[in-house]
């Protein structure tokens, strides 16, 4: 095999060895090394070699990490196995991009000296987390950031810059280590240093300051997480979270319906709370379709508590569009929040791909997007700000009903794909979202996780995944607001900006 056939093989290995920094493994110094793995590898390549490099890591990270998307494709989607296969594998390798990107990009800017390249390959990769989060509506699923839930020290830093913003200060962490590393085997180095003390001007000239970087960046954000940014409000509330455990190939069975029915019914009066929730299209009917002796029942182990219950299901409104929405029945009336951030092929098809809906069968798969901006629904003496499934990925949507929401709630359905690592990636990225936040994130889900999110990031009470059972707890809406509410991924975007424009700077006085 040749060099690059080599490199490549070890860039797939190390990307997929990512994958341990993530949920359920949570080894969370893992992509530091992988990462400074990569940048070593990178250190002197050509360009088209570090998108190759990027490529293969790319690939190795996401055919191991979200190729859970065969299992809705083919075991609930109906798809044959073989297409579903290749579709799951072109969707890991159109994943795969953009580290070929961020490669590419390092090569070309790429000065040969450490703390400029350390920041310029933070700043590259960070950008195209960034971008794989927002190109043909985003999926970013995996950015290293998530991988920094506590107890990882970087955990201090979501608040201020969220997720990308601790991604972005992992990777600089991750390069600066693997540049430093080579930095002392290349020729330039060398050349520099004495012949008498090469092993001298290594270790002094470059671990030592480099060190003392990475050292500093890791206190600093545990030196973060001791700061409370909001604060509690009002006494605490009193919430129940219904885990139906409902298999997913027999939801939507007529037949099935009554069980789904007394299924909850029963969750709710033998759990009851101020708050009682129920995940995402928990009932398979239309909000219209619903019995009304049947939410009676439904709501007044709640009522008795002089509380509210929140109910995943679809709607349709007069022009006849769908939606896939959290309804809050309170004495005040029905709220209802309508999901905006729709899974491509899921939940809607792009016009040019309508032929897909011949190979899949996906129930409930024509929904309209809910508006961008809605308010915070008022259940239990709280505002909550509901998200539905993987709406939660993106955080900086979730933020628009803050600071006035008190309380972050998910409704989830991952039974779509099976007994996989979907379900603790997801709820790693609830933790995220409640650090960046502070606020507590309430998850109710089908089939799991099912859990209560601490505004510190931890996860307090978790329900077993695929068990029927009732998440009950206290938890208290919080008031106040994050630097990240604020302003958004706003200040990493400056962060990789001076990251890009450092190098291009330096590459405009060469040229003079």
């Amino acid at each position: 095999m040749s060099r690059t056939s080599l490199h490549a093989v070890a860039a797939f290995l190390i990307g997929a060895a990512s994958v341990l920094g993530f949920a359920p493994f949570q080894l969370f110094p893992v992509p530091f090394v992988t990462l400074a793995a990569l940048a070593w590898l990178w250190r002197a390549a050509s360009p088209c070699k570090a998108a190759i490099l990027g490529l293969a890591f790319g690939a190795g990270l996401f055919l191991a990490g979200v190729s859970w998307v065969y299992v809705s494709m083919h075991v609930f989607g109906g798809m044959p196995p073989w297409l579903a296969g290749l579709a799951a594998v072109l969707f890991c390798c159109v994943l795969a991009l953009f580290p070929a990107l961020a490669g590419f990009v390092f090569a070309v800017l790429r000065r040969d000296r450490v703390w400029t390249d350390a920041l310029l390959g933070a700043a590259a990769w960070t950008l195209m987390e960034w971008l794989r989060g927002w190109v043909l509506t985003g999926f970013p699923w995996l950015a290293f950031g998530y991988a920094q839930t506590p107890p990882s020290p970087l955990a201090g830093y979501a608040p201020l810059l969220g997720v990308y913003g601790v991604g972005f200060v992992a990777a600089l962490i991750a390069v600066l280590a693997g540049l430093t590393f080579s930095s002392g085997i290349t020729p330039a180095s060398r050349a520099l240093a004495s012949s008498e003390t090469p092993g001298r001007f290594h270790r002094r000239e470059h671990w030592l300051p480099s060190g003392a970087a990475i050292a500093t960046l890791l206190v600093v954000g545990a030196g973060l997480m001791s700061i409370e940014w909001t604060q509690p409000a009002g006494k605490p509330l009193s919430v129940s979270l219904l885990q139906g455990n409902i298999e997913q190939s027999l939801k939507w069975k007529p037949e099935r319906l009554q069980q789904s029915l007394e299924t909850y019914l029963r969750l709710a009066r033998a759990h009851p709370a101020q708050l009682i929730v129920l995940p995402e299209t928990a009932l398979p009917l239309m909000l219209d379709q619903l019995p009304r002796d049947y939410m009676d029942k439904l709501r007044r182990p709640a009522l008795d508590r002089k509380g509210d219950v929140l109910l995943g299901i679809a709607a349709q409104d007069g022009q006849g569009r769908y939606y896939n929405s959290a309804v809050g029945f309170a004495p005040e009336g029905i709220q209802a929040y309508k999901k905006s951030h729709l899974v491509p092929f899921g939940e809607f098809t792009p016009p040019v791909f309508a032929w897909t809906l011949a190979l899949l069968k996906i129930p409930m798969s024509n929904f309209s997007p809910g508006a961008a901006g809605q308010p915070p629904l008022t259940l239990a003496g709280e505002k909550v700000a509901v998200n539905i499934c993987y709406e939660d990925v993106f955080g900086e949507e979730i933020i628009r009903a803050l600071p006035e929401a008190t309380l972050l709630v998910n409704l989830s359905n991952t039974a779509w794909f099976g007994d996989s690592l979907a379900q603790p990636q997801h709820l790693q990225i609830a933790q995220m979202r409640a650090l960046e936040t502070g606020r507590y994130m309430l998850r109710a889900t089908n089939t799991g996780m099912t859990a209560i999110v601490s505004p510190r990031g931890r996860v307090e009470r978790v329900l077993e995944p695929f068990s029927e059972s009732a998440l009950v707890g206290e938890v208290s809406g919080h008031t106040g607001a994050t630097p990240y509410v604020r302003w958004g991924n706003a200040a990493v975007l400056l962060l990789v900006a001076i990251g890009l424009l450092l190098p291009l700077m330096g590459l405009r006085r060469s040229a003079h």
